[in-house]
């Protein structure tokens, strides 16, 4: 983009765009724009940090209705392990020691290589939204390099097709590092210097990067191992000239994400406790999905009715009782449809659509949802896109949630079809899939099956 094109976009739509290409030129130019130079450093003393990787919660903004604010802008870094043991060549920290790895295991010295690298990150920026929040994954494939099996209480399948209409391409690199800043220029600073591709993350120097051990992401079937990402009020907005929303640019000023409607809402989230691991070498870690889902919204916003929006999204009672303002903020820190879930195979029947809020809220256990959502719109490869990341103590607690989307025994009632009126299924395609665990802190550099 030339600096006369520069001056006709707006700061969050030059932002998302710099985020998306990546690279050092991006992140001067983000940097420029969002006038980052007061960026709070992290701590020099790491004793306080939480061992849950994934404990964002009190790390990040709330809402006047309690709800967790996730960061604006974020980036999944897909890595795969390229050390001495990969026979890729021999690593830095291995070339150092002397340490030798056998054939595919990482070494000891790349461990320490690869936490040291997590540990500058941490220093150089306060762990808020407005400083730099992430987390380090790890696929099956990364763990079927060991002898050994991971302990019996941790969940963690290959990932595959959820769903009869689906046929998901499978995400299996080693590794997966997620960002999240309400800065683009942080996250771009953070890949930037964990890559080794600059020397410096806010000003303070690295005292170890990635260099040697881990590779961006080499992907099977058109797999991109960098993907990024949005969310917040005005964001998709600014952000909807892409391929799969309609040219009348319809998605709301105010709305957080694509498809017009607030989501996140706190009583249909599970909790942190909820979704961590509470024994085993892995205790305080959690499993993870994503899934890449590409958006088709020009029915949903130039033929469906606003009326068959709040059906298909909340459920049909929130629509015929006008329940819903806008993108939603109205309904405070619930969706509300816990009372609609015991209607799915009625208003299949006699209303002809059923909710996707709906349906998802089956999956709840003693009435308390069972995985995290921190997932957030793109427009990666041109295209209006999901990318749905979720948090879990078991991958089987994402899979029974999923199948309560997919609704297939909605479709079994006489009413709406496999996905027609079906939620929002019809609206979405799911392109990829992979499944990776998050150790504890303690835990997350080239964890051992067992790293007790």
């Amino acid at each position: 983009m030339t600096a006369d094109q520069s001056r006709g976009v707006s700061r969050r739509e030059f932002v998302k765009a710099a985020v998306a290409i990546g690279g050092a030129s991006a992140l001067a130019a983000c940097q420029d724009r969002e006038n980052t130079t007061d960026i709070s450093s992290g701590p020099d003393d790491l004793s306080a940090m939480p061992d849950r990787q994934h404990a964002w919660n009190d790390a990040i903004e709330r809402d006047q209705h309690g709800n967790h604010v996730p960061p604006r802008h974020h980036l999944l870094l897909y890595l795969d392990y390229a050390g001495e043991g990969s026979g890729g060549g021999q690593s830095a920290a291995g070339t150092a020691t002397g340490d030798t790895a056998a054939a595919g295991v990482p070494t000891a010295a790349e461990r320490e290589q690869v936490e040291n690298a997590l540990q500058s990150l941490e220093h150089a920026y306060a762990r808020t939204n407005q400083g730099l929040l992430f987390t380090v994954g790890y696929t099956p494939a990364y763990f079927d390099r060991f002898e050994g099996a991971l302990p019996e209480n941790v969940d963690l399948p290959e990932p595959e097709a959820l769903a009869p209409f689906e046929a998901p391409a499978p995400d299996t690199p080693d590794a997966v590092v997620h960002f999240a800043s309400d800065y683009g220029s942080v996250v771009l600073g953070a890949e930037e210097a964990l890559m080794g591709e600059k020397g410096q993350a806010n000003g303070r120097e690295m005292n170890a990067d990635f260099s040697g051990v881990f590779e961006r992401a080499s992907l099977p079937e058109g797999g991109n191992a960098r993907r990024t990402g949005f969310i917040g009020a005005g964001l998709p907005a600014d952000n909807q000239d892409v391929a799969g929303v309609p040219d009348s640019d319809p998605v709301p000023e105010d709305s957080p994400l694509y498809m017009g409607f607030k989501s996140g809402f706190e009583g249909s989230q599970a909790t942190e406790e909820r979704v961590t691991l509470s024994a085993g070498p892995f205790a305080g870690g959690t499993t993870q999905h994503v899934s890449q889902i590409r958006l088709h919204l020009d029915q949903w916003y130039e033929q469906d009715s606003r009326e068959h929006r709040e059906s298909a999204m909340f459920c049909p009672a929130h629509a015929e009782n006008d329940r819903v303002e806008g993108v939603g903020e109205n309904l405070g820190a619930t969706n509300g449809v816990g009372g609609c879930a015991d209607d799915v195979a009625d208003d299949s029947r006699e209303k002809g659509v059923v909710g996707h809020a709906q349906k998802t809220a089956r999956a709840r256990e003693d009435g308390k949802p069972v995985i995290l959502r921190r997932d957030f719109d793109s427009t990666d490869g041109g295209y209006a896109r999901l990318h749905f990341l979720a948090l879990q103590e078991s991958i089987a607690d994402f899979v029974a949630t999923k199948q309560a989307m997919s609704g297939t025994d909605a479709a079994q009632d006489g009413g709406v079809g496999q996905r027609t009126n079906n939620g929002i299924l019809q609206y979405l395609t799911v392109e990829r899939r992979g499944n990776y665990l998050l150790p504890p802190r303690a835990h997350r550099s080239l964890p051992t099956p067992d790293p007790s």
